[in-house]
């Protein structure tokens, strides 16, 4: 289906900021953004609580307005508007669906318990940094670049300079290293 004249004409309002274009736009492609938020977590067997939803349409419509429309100045137009932002809210959704299972996986807290305190630590970007500090060097960035920037062990090795069948064996050590700390008490903040 190629481009409406409609979406044409809502794609050039935002790319020159016009007033409320922002908002037309968010109006016209919430519902498929939701869609695609709620289709993709239950492909992938994940059961959203109403913020989780929230958080993932927000991280989808910022993706959009990054780097000033840089999602939108790439739309070639060759599709409809809505396919192409379908595309792109899935990938932005999958993403962050990976992202937080795989940090669940290095507390050992399952991705789908809700109101868990160990999953709201988790969840918490303060103590992902706090378990990645007892990591050193390159264990520390070869779990970067696996579990946060989803780098293949071939991408990883290139980036660190380790051999390729080196990669598997440091972040099994590194995880074992994060899912003690994480079992660990974390220190209290002295009031004050």
């Amino acid at each position: 289906m190629a481009l409406q004249e409609v979406d044409r004409a809502l794609l050039e309002r935002c790319l020159a900021r016009k007033p409320r274009a922002w908002e037309d736009f968010v109006d016209r492609f919430l519902g498929l953004v939701i869609h695609v938020v709620n289709h993709s977590a239950q492909a992938r067997s994940v059961r959203l609580q109403p913020q989780d939803r929230e958080d993932l349409c927000a991280d989808v419509f910022l993706t959009i307005v990054r780097d000033d429309f840089a999602v939108l100045r790439h739309f070639r137009g060759t599709c409809s508007l809505a396919t192409y932002l379908t595309v792109v809210s899935r990938r932005v959704v999958v993403r962050e669906i990976l992202q937080r299972k795989s940090l669940a996986r290095l507390s050992n807290v399952e991705a789908v318990e809700p109101g868990a305190a160990a999953e709201a630590r988790i969840e918490n970007r303060e103590e992902v940094d706090r378990l990645l500090d007892e990591l050193t060097g390159t264990e520390a960035d070869v779990v970067r670049l696996y579990h946060l920037e989803e780098k293949t062990y071939q991408e990883i090795s290139a980036a660190t300079g380790i051999p390729e069948n080196t990669v598997g064996p440091m972040l099994s050590r590194a995880r074992a290293k994060m899912r003690r700390a994480g079992e660990e008490p974390t220190p209290q903040e002295s009031p004050g």
